[in-house]
């Protein structure tokens, strides 16, 4: 019997959790409906195991009982002896045989209590082993159950720490697709062959300039050519 109890609370419990664990989408609310799930069984296990202490209560009193009437009967059935004795010794056969057969009648009702007594024996002795079984169960599953309750925060902290994880890590990929930086290296490119625009039209600019300069000295040179050919002229 307790095997069948707890076994079926087994059953229930294993096949909520294949439930909640097939269809878990908030790690949370999943743990938080376990923890009911496994209250809600042990309560059905606490009723299967009470009603069992409950019934070897009952034994123990019916017990309790016959062995009260198996102790009465045979000091009803001592004293009609007795007094069957007396009679016989006081020369009143008659009434010595009617006590001796009250004797006879309370001792069949105390073999009959005593019948009793051996059944509820083999009876609480069962009911005795069963309870202790399903009371060791039922102390197993609470402490399944407190295990759970203490592992809930860790849990749910892995859990979300691991979806913290899978989002920085899917970003990060998303940020390796569509680099930025590439970006950043085109308007650097753009700003260098701007830079250089202006590096090359400064350079041509001053060019422009040195040609003129140079194109004056070259006015002066040859003026001083023709004034020192005009006074060899003159010496001649």
């Amino acid at each position: 019997m307790a095997e069948t109890i707890l076994g079926r609370i087994g059953q229930l419990v294993r096949a909520n959790v294949n439930a909640l664990l097939d269809s878990a989408e908030d790690p949370e609310k999943m743990l938080d409906q376990l923890v009911r799930d496994f209250t809600n069984n042990i309560e059905e296990a606490e009723q299967s195991v009470a009603q069992t202490v409950g019934n070897l209560r009952l034994l123990e009193a019916d017990n309790r009982e016959a062995q009260a009437a198996q102790a009465e009967w045979g000091a009803k059935a001592a004293a009609a002896s007795h007094k069957g004795d007396e009679m016989r010794a006081a020369g009143n056969t008659a009434e010595a045989d009617r006590f001796d057969e009250l004797a006879r009648i309370a001792l069949r009702r105390q073999l009959s209590f005593e019948e009793q007594l051996a059944t509820f024996k083999t009876q609480i002795d069962q009911q005795t082993t069963t309870t202790n079984q399903l009371k060791d169960g039922l102390n197993k599953l609470r402490a399944k159950r407190e295990e759970l309750v203490q592992k809930r925060d860790e849990l749910v902290s892995r859990a979300k720490m691991a979806q913290a994880q899978m989002q920085v890590q899917s970003a990060v990929k998303n940020a390796s697709v569509m680099d930025p930086t590439s970006d950043l290296h085109r308007f650097e490119e753009r700003i260098r062959r701007q830079e250089a625009m202006a590096q090359g039209m400064a350079e041509v600019s001053a060019s422009s300039l040195n040609e003129q300069f140079a194109d004056l000295q070259n006015e002066q040179d040859e003026t001083e050519v023709d004034a020192r050919l005009a006074s060899l002229k003159k010496q001649a």
